[in-house]
Order: structure tokens, then C-alpha cells, then sequence
């Protein structure tokens, strides 16, 4: 990152409260990050700490929020269409017109973002023999296996050519051949100056492949660089600063509890 560098998203004082009749829940606590061009940002933390709420805010779905977001300079509150024209989103379980075929859905999906009809249909084709879903083109996809939906939803997620890049555990119900072609994709965008914010629970590829690591707990980074920085003698893989940082592993359980309390039973 150069000291010039201005970054392609700013938070500041980030916050959400989902309000559920008389109980209000906090899932964001004021976060403040900045993002920059080509980075690869693994955000994990655990089950509810506001990974997938930061991402849905970040990309427009959640749109009411407390705090000041700026993407690509712009106002995330006042100029929301014009960026989710230059991102991409890639969900755990996005919905699908699974009565079209993989080349209707991209073509439909290209076709809203104002793509020219030719550059579309060889963007379609080069998507499709990357990803080996050419003999599948023309199936309808009501009768994929969720592997095959995950891969067009990723497919739907780049067809723009996004500037950045959001990924919500894209690499749910792929084969190992998939996940190996979305890790080199990943890396091959990060080199040509694209961002991807990374959310998964898949602690050792997102070790692998992230440039940065963000975890977040109970609603606030608690943790913020490469993980050589942040790795200790008691941290030595990701899965262990995750444990570490998160409080897993002082909590007065074990497994031998666990099946010891079966046995009492």
C-alpha cells in the first residue's frame, strides 16, 4: 500500500441494531476500518458477531445504519446504485432463478449492469470453461446440486468485473477441485488491483490467501493486520488466534466433559 494510496472503503462509527418488538440487539458496535485497493481481507469471528450484517451493509442490502461509509469516495447512503454497479457479491445461500440455465441466469444477470451483448456472451463463455460447467450451459438449474448453484452464484458475483469483491463463504458445498479454482481466481483479482473482503469459517484458507485479517467479536474488531503480526508462541495457525482472541478455549469445557456427562447420563 503506498502512503498516497486513498482507501476504496471507509468506515467510521459503524453500527446496527436489529429491533425485534421490545428486544433490541446490537450486532455492530462501532466499527472503524479502511480498505484498499488489492487487498485480500479475511474477515472471520464467530457465529453472531456481525460478519455477515458488516457485509450486507457494505454491499446496499441492509441500507439503515448508524455511522459514515464511504465507498469508492462516494456516500454509501446516497449513492448506493452507483456502487453496486462496480462491486460483486457472492453469498453462502443466494437465491436463484433455478428455473433458467446457468447461461440464462449470467446472460440476465450481465445484461443489468449494462453489459454489451457480445462482450457478455464471451464473458458467459470464459466464466463457464473456467468454472467446467460448459456441459451444464444449458440445463435448467432446478436440478443442480448445490455445489453446481454455488459455482453459478460465484460466476454471478465477478460477470461485472467488480472493483471489489464481497464473498460471504463463497466456497460452501464446492468440491476440492472448485475451491482450488476460487482460491487462484482470488489471487489472480488481488493482483490486478481488485478487492476482496473475504468472510469464512474455513480458518486455513483464509490464512492462506488473505493479505489482512479482521476479526471481529460481539460486534467490534478486536484484532487487525497480517497474521505473521498477529500470530503468537501460543497462536501458531489462524484456528489458535481465533481460539485465543475469542475466549473458546478458557472456557471451562472439554470434550472429555462433554462424553463423561453422557456416561453420567
Amino acid at each position: 500500500m503506498k502512503p498516497s494510496e486513498l482507501p476504496l472503503i471507509t468506515i467510521r462509527n459503524l453500527r446496527k441494531t436489529f429491533h425485534n418488538g421490545k428486544t433490541n440487539n446490537e450486532v455492530l458496535k462501532g466499527i472503524n476500518l479502511d480498505i484498499y485497493p488489492g487487498q485480500i481481507i479475511g474477515y472471520i469471528g464467530p457465529n453472531g458477531a456481525g460478519k455477515s450484517t458488516t457485509v450486507k451493509i457494505l454491499c446496499g442490502i441492509i441500507p439503515d445504519f448508524e455511522g459514515d461509509i464511504k465507498v469508492f469516495g462516494q456516500d454509501l447512503k446516497t449513492h448506493a446504485l452507483e456502487i453496486k454497479k462496480r462491486i460483486g457479491y457472492v453469498p453462502e445461500n443466494g437465491a436463484l432463478y433455478d428455473l433458467l440455465t446457468p447461461k440464462e441466469y449470467l446472460t440476465f444477470i450481465g445484461t443489468l449492469y449494462g453489459i454489451g451483448a457480445a462482450a457478455l456472451e464471451k464473458r458467459v463463455q470464459h466464466l463457464l470453461s473456467f468454472f467446467g460447467m460448459e456441459k451444464y450451459a444449458d440445463q435448467r438449474m432446478d436440478t443442480f446440486s448445490k455445489g453446481m448453484k454455488q459455482k453459478t452464484l460465484v460466476m454471478s458475483g465477478i460477470i461485472n468485473d467488480p472493483d471489489i469483491l464481497f464473498l460471504d463463504e463463497p466456497l460452501s458445498g464446492l468440491d476440492a477441485n472448485s475451491v482450488i479454482l476460487v482460491k487462484e481466481m482470488l489471487t489472480q483479482l488481488a493482483a490486478n488491483g481488485k478487492t476482496i473482503f473475504y468472510c469464512s469459517h474455513l480458518m486455513d484458507i483464509v490464512e492462506k490467501i488473505s493479505d489482512r485479517i479482521l476479526l471481529i467479536n460481539d460486534g467490534t474488531v478486536i484484532a487487525d493486520g497480517k497474521f505473521e503480526e498477529l500470530k503468537t508462541e501460543q497462536s501458531a495457525t489462524l484456528e489458535q488466534l481465533f481460539a485465543q482472541l475469542t475466549g473458546r478455549q478458557k472456557e471451562n469445557f472439554s470434550t472429555d466433559a462433554l462424553f463423561n456427562s453422557f456416561e453420567e447420563n
